[in-house]
């Protein structure tokens, strides 16, 4: 694999890494002593493969590698504590049989299901779990998961470090959960498939506005539950929620990759094929009984997705969706979607006093997307000197380069206008 090829590298080993690490859990069972071979293996690769080319069964090497440095790691401790041969005797050297070769795939696709529950153990607090589970099945890096928690890198780190010392004195099984356990950790398993389909349909760092190999990877996950909890309407409704959303990824991007908003968006980009699917899939989720938050949300994307054309968007529905969202999640950013629906429905004085409300530390004060959302209705209120204020704020907030050049854009979007009075729309 040549230079040119660098993202290409980076997707396969993210795709390749936490298989690798469920391969070694089967193994050996230490989940902090695996993950830090895991990563030696992948940077390993990294350096290798892209001097030398790949190599003919990818997996198989990182597992070699990561393999030979964590039993390179445990021989150095053992010796040093003159416990080297009862050790090895006693605990390690005895490990299961190899899977046969025409299981590999799917023994692969075992390992990330039980390492997706693994993390999600009850043992571990909530918010741990899920921080550990986007870093083990989700391959995020620390500073990505901070930034979708809104947190600082430091304290992620220490609640991620938390979460692996926990596995480590709880010795959790690295099995399949029975049916009660299933159900107490679905609540966590399906928040992190979310958060990481999010950063893969939304880059928070970085030059790329998606990462489609974190966007397929959550969805191939959440199928994957899905099989497992088939009359789960929840499982169901991010299921459909992640299609509806991603059948418009083709359409997220410009020539030169640049954002496109969703009311400037070709529609004729979008993916029917998923749209069909997701619809199919909430349609007869709905039907089956209460209704859950990932349900809502679907429902949400699919009234986008129905609507040919921007202008054709059934705001009210949309509206009256997030208003029975609200109700069952306390979320800054579900209260922010609140907020622009109520101004497309109202218009965006109703919008702006919504907004005020959420300025708030603990809540969205100081986050980007407040001021662009803020930036938005100013513009729609034809008051382009605070929209121009809201929007440079916003740039200099966010971290994903994409979303800070659009937002430049939209400056000088309203320079140009500021310039041809004449261009100005009435107040609304």
């Amino acid at each position: 694999m040549g230079e040119s090829d660098p993202i290409t590298l980076e997707a396969l080993l993210r795709d390749l890494g936490p298989a690798v690490l469920g391969a070694l859990m089967r193994r050996f069972g230490d989940f902090a002593s695996a993950e830090d071979a895991v990563q030696e293996a992948l940077l390993s690769a990294a350096l290798q493969w892209r001097a030398d080319g790949l190599p003919d069964h990818p997996r198989g090497w990182l597992i070699q590698v990561a393999v030979r440095r964590l039993t390179d790691q445990w021989r150095s401790d053992l010796a040093r504590r003159e416990r080297e041969a009862v050790y090895f005797a006693e605990n390690r050297v005895v490990e299961k049989a190899p899977v046969p070769m025409d299981r590999a795939g799917e023994a692969a696709q075992d390992d990330m299901l039980i390492l997706l529950f693994m993390c999600c153990h009850p043992a571990i607090d909530s918010p741990s779990a899920i921080a550990l589970t986007l870093r083990a099945v989700g391959g995020l890096t620390t500073a990505e998961i901070a930034n979708a928690f809104l947190l600082p890198v430091a304290t992620m780190a220490q609640r991620i470090g938390r979460a692996k010392q926990k596995i480590k004195d709880s010795a959790i099984p690295f099995v399949l959960p029975n049916e009660k356990e299933k159900a107490e950790r679905l609540g966590s398993v399906l928040h992190v498939l979310y958060l990481i389909f999010n950063e893969g349909y939304a880059s928070s760092v970085g030059p790329h506005l998606q990462r489609s190999d974190l966007a397929w990877e959550a969805i191939r996950l959440a199928r994957e539950v899905h099989k497992l909890l088939p009359e789960n309407c929840e499982v169901a409704g991010l299921l459909a929620l992640m299609l509806l959303t991603d059948a418009r990824r083709k359409a997220r991007t410009g020539p030169e990759g640049e954002l496109v908003s969703l009311a400037d968006q070709d529609r004729s980009l979008w993916d029917q094929e998923l749209i069909a699917e997701g619809l199919a899939i909430i349609s007869a989720a709905l039907t089956k009984g209460a209704v859950g938050p990932f349900q809502l949300q679907a429902a949400i994307a699919a009234v986008h997705d129905e609507a040919a054309q921007a202008a054709d968007t059934d705001w009210p529905q949309i509206l009256a969706l997030y208003r029975l969202l609200k109700g069952m999640l306390d979320s800054p950013m579900v209260a922010l979607n609140h907020a622009i629906a109520a101004a497309m429905v109202h218009g965006p004085v109703v919008g702006l006093d919504l907004v005020a409300k959420l300025d708030l530390p603990g809540c969205l004060a100081g986050h980007y997307r407040l001021d662009a959302v803020r930036a938005h209705f100013h513009e729609m209120a034809n008051n382009d000197l605070l929209a121009k204020e809201h929007y440079l704020r916003a740039a200099a907030r966010t971290s994903s380069a994409p979303e800070r050049d659009y937002l430049h854009r939209r400056v000088s979007r309203l320079l140009i206008k500021r310039e041809k009075p004449e261009g100005r729309s009435p107040k609304r």
